[in-house]
């Protein structure tokens, strides 16, 4: 996604590869709904990916489980909280490369940039997405303790992705790049844990 140089891409237009004019074609027609009641609810609640809220989800459920002696999910909640961190970590490192404006600029302006990272700042860093590979680790951390949560966990994990799109916050290559991290971020997690003999 990243180019030597800043480039302004008409979009979908002759200057954008196929992945941008697919992006922007859906963007534009999601982006429709945007403030629709069900998006904005689903939006709201896909904040508890955002990295504050789910770190505190993750440190809640790791000394819930010392506090409580139950090491499952005190092994749950490391899991967890491992997986987002790193999944974070990743997701950092790739948007201080890339520069991409986000939808809801393409919606409201008319606009769309992407080049080499050297904008820090949101507008400009819709790619990858934050949220999805925040959800996806940690939804993968907790099928590995709790195998039976993993339609429960499989589809939050989805919806959180998903929704990023009507609510004009990512495109789809940002949400299919979070998972792709997040997904990795929680195997390497958890290579880790298996080292340590850490598993239930």
């Amino acid at each position: 996604m990243a180019t030597s140089s800043r480039q302004t891409v008409p979009p979908a237009g002759d200057d954008a590869n196929s992945i941008e004019q697919a992006d922007v074609a859906i963007a534009r027609e999601a982006g429709r709904y945007r403030r629709h009641p069900v998006v904005r609810t689903m939006g709201a609640i896909s904040e508890l990916a955002d990295q504050p809220p789910l770190i505190a989800i993750c440190a809640a459920t790791l000394g819930a489980g010392l506090l409580t002696r139950r090491p499952r999910l005190a092994l749950a909640g490391a899991r967890m909280l491992s997986a987002h961190l790193a999944a974070t970590a990743a997701k950092t490192v790739i948007k201080r490369q890339v520069d991409r404006t986000r939808p809801k600029l393409l919606v409201d302006e008319n606009r769309y940039e992407r080049g080499a990272g050297e904008r820090y700042e949101g507008d400009f860093n819709s790619f990858p997405s934050g949220h999805t590979a925040g959800a996806v680790a940690v939804a993968r951390a907790v099928t590995r303790t709790y195998p039976d949560a993993a339609p429960a966990a499989g589809l939050l994990a989805t919806m959180v992705a998903l929704v990023q799109i009507p609510r004009c916050a990512h495109y789809l290559s940002d949400i299919t790049a979070g998972a792709a991290i997040g997904w990795a971020a929680e195997a390497i997690t958890e290579r880790v844990f298996e080292a340590a003999g850490w598993r239930t």
